[in-house]
Order: C-alpha cells, then structure tokens, then sequence
C-alpha cells in the first residue's frame, strides 16, 4: 500500500563531513528502519577538524520543501536539529503547524557539549517560547538544561526540578542529559520525565573517545524513527539510549580529530 513504510523527517542543517546535522540524522533513520525525509534549513562546509563555512536556506525554498513533502509523504515523526536565528525558528514552526508530520522530537542545538554557546540571544528566546512548547519529546544537553531551565545543576534534585520546569514551558516529554565533563566517570546518566508524571533514569556506560560527532543528534533521530515506527515513548527513549551508547563504544576511524560515531554498531535488523 502507498505510504504504508515508516516514514521519520529531519529538519535541520547538512554537514558536508557526514558526522552530525541531517546526515547524522538520516544515517540514523537508515539504522533503524525508517525511510528518512529532509527539510534542509542550511549548508555546513566542514570535517573532523571544524566547521569552515555555513549558508542558510531561504526561507521561501523551505516552505516548499514542506510543501512538497506534505503532497507526497505521510511522515509519522519529525524532529528539528540546528535553527540558525529566530527568523528560520519561526519559519519552521508555522510550517509544522500547517503540516500534519506526527509528533515533534526537539534537539534544542542551542549549547555544544563543552558548554559553547550556539544560538545568539534572541533566537534562543524564540526557540523557548515558540518551539519548545511544540515538543513532543525535548533532547537538551546538560549545559541546554541549565539554560533553557535558566538554573544551575548541582545534583538529581536539580536535575529533576529542570526537567518538572522544561515540561512547565509545553515539551510533553523530556530527556534531560548529564553531564559529560568529568573523565574520571565511568557512567552516564540522563533523567527522563514522560507526560504522565513518571520520571526515571538511565544510564549507560561512558567511554573515553573522541569518536562522539553527532550523538544529540542521533539520540534524538532514534527516538523520531522509533515513534515513526509505533513505538511506546518510553520504550522509543530506552532504545536510544542503547543505541547511541553502542554506537559510541564501537568507534570507527573515519577523520583525523573528533569523528563520528558508528550508526551501524546498534543497527535494528528486525525489518530485513
């Protein structure tokens, strides 16, 4: 029947080195079973050892990127990864609402890993006031939770209080991730916050690599393929987790700096 195989979107920036961004996202689509759309929102000239050169998309050219996805596809999840400014955050936002893509999985890309600011000011304001509040699922790092929660975490109650205060701002469900900072630590542990109240963590195994380019991104395209597919929330979020983390403990050598990770290590064979 047409349009019967899942089908995930990813709105969000291509990266040229294959790492992060859109590719990360639909590598990660093609890992769990799911046919993965795109929204370009902008071109990223770059490799292992940074990023060189960037260009948005217009905003006239991506509303008929929606425009001709929605004519044609039946996308049963989507998810947002890098907004440059509050112009394409809110160009993006009128175009779900018009669209019917599923539920929203939100990677905020307002902070880097290591605590370096992404968006300029306003567009962080707008982010938080007109995309969060769209959420199905929110995915901020550590340092996104502290900000967008505008508090510091010190500790779980913390950690906890953030989550209670993003779920207040309109994201349904939240995963909250901690902190990657410490090289002593053996786990990593995120707070997860579903709409029914429950709250619960998860943690996996942290592995000393420099092999990690695109893992918000990934988490946040798995759990997008997993509700594409019919998966329960919970369960989507603890598979990709497990993902991710297997991902990043079997690292393939692609890049002489910081690579990607192995999308293929987690890969769901069950639709072969």
């Amino acid at each position: 029947m047409i349009n019967s195989y899942p089908q995930a979107l990813t709105i969000a920036g291509s990266d040229s080195d294959g790492s992060a961004g859109m590719q990360a996202d639909l590598h990660t689509f093609f890992a769990r079973g799911v046919y993965g759309a795109s929204v370009m929102t902008a071109c990223v000239a770059g490799n292992s050892y940074g990023i060189h050169a960037s260009v948005p998309m217009p905003t006239d050219f991506i509303d008929q990127e929606f425009a001709d996805l929605a004519d044609d596809y039946h996308i049963r999840a989507a998810k947002t990864g890098m907004l440059a400014d509050s112009e394409l955050i809110e160009d993006v936002v009128k175009n779900y609402q018009a669209a019917d893509f599923g539920p929203l999985v939100v990677d905020p890309v307002i902070m880097t890993k290591h605590g370096n600011q992404l968006l300029e000011e306003s567009a962080f304001n707008t982010l938080r006031t007109k995309l969060i509040p769209l959420a199905t699922v929110l995915t901020p790092n550590f340092y996104e939770v502290q900000k967008i929660a505008e508090m510091t975490i010190h500790n779980d109650d913390d950690m906890i209080m953030a989550a209670k205060k993003m779920q207040a701002m309109g994201a349904k469900n939240v995963v909250a991730k901690g902190s990657h900072a410490d090289e002593t630590q053996t786990t990593v542990r995120d707070y997860i916050l579903l709409a029914s109240g429950e709250g619960f963590w998860l943690s996996e195994p942290y592995h000393q690599t420099n092999r990690v380019n695109g893992t918000g991104d990934s988490l946040s395209a798995c759990i997008t393929a997993e509700l594409a597919k019919g998966t329960p929330m919970k369960q989507a979020i603890e598979i990709a987790k497990q993902f991710v983390n297997t991902a990043i403990g079997h690292p393939i050598e692609v890049g002489h700096k910081f690579g990607p990770i192995n999308h293929w290590a987690a890969q769901d064979r069950s639709y072969d």
